[in-house]
């Protein structure tokens, strides 16, 4: 039986990018649901993994997009009925919302690719294990989260201790993107290069954001912990 995994798309220029091409050379079968299209979410939850990607807009901002609340609702489901779940940026901020812990708009924008260090936690944890203990991804938020309870905290960079959390060995938020590829990231800034014009010291230019070094290893690390996962 074809393995299966389902993605939530908040915006159109972010969708699943490395993980889509993954999923489609690795026999997975992968299909979303594009909430900015105001598409219906699933009525099943008939898929092996639940990914839940980024996008501009807060986990508080339900008044002006209100499928966020329905969306909360299915998480909240999914977790309640055992699904494995990775979450991308905002993804990772709804699920910790639906885990009761605080996001909130932090101090400063990170956004560029910036250095993760990996806690000693990690190390005692079977997905924690799949990380590297120092490595490069691709940043582009202003929120932040506190880590749920119960939740192992894997991930810290200088610009937020709180980037990644496993939760129950099978629910995973990472505030950063393993999956990006060139083409993802020039989107991101097509879209979204407002957000650099003022600089910031965890902000990095239009060149250095463009520089593809780090994408072919954050893809590595994507597609470990896809495996350790399913």
């Amino acid at each position: 039986m074809n393995r299966r995994m389902h993605y939530f798309q908040h915006v159109p220029f972010e969708w699943p990018a490395y993980i889509m091409q993954y999923a489609y050379n690795n026999g997975i079968d992968i299909k979303g649901t594009a909430l900015f299209a105001d598409e219906e979410l699933p009525q099943s939850l008939d898929f092996d993994i639940l990914l839940i990607m980024g996008g501009p807009m807060g986990i508080y901002d339900e008044n002006k997009y209100n499928w966020l609340r329905r969306e909360k609702k299915f998480i909240e489901r999914a977790i309640a009925n055992n699904k494995k779940i990775i979450g991308i940026c905002l993804g990772a901020q709804l699920i910790a919302d639906v885990l009761g812990a605080t996001v909130s708009p932090g101090n400063h924008k990170e956004i560029g690719w910036y250095q993760l260090t990996t806690t000693l936690d990690a190390r005692q944890n079977k997905i924690g294990k799949v990380l590297p203990a120092s490595f490069y991804a691709f940043h582009w938020h202003g929120d932040t989260f506190e880590i749920p309870d119960g939740a192992v905290h894997i991930c810290k960079s200088d610009a937020y201790i709180n980037q990644a959390f496993i939760y129950d060995e099978r629910i995973i938020g990472f505030q950063f993107h393993l999956e990006s590829t060139e083409d993802s990231v020039k989107l991101l800034l097509k879209n979204c290069s407002s957000e650099i014009d003022n600089g910031g010291v965890y902000v990095q230019n239009s060149s250095q954001i463009t520089d593809s070094i780090h994408i072919s290893s954050s893809n590595k690390i994507m597609e470990k912990i896809i495996e350790e996962i399913l």
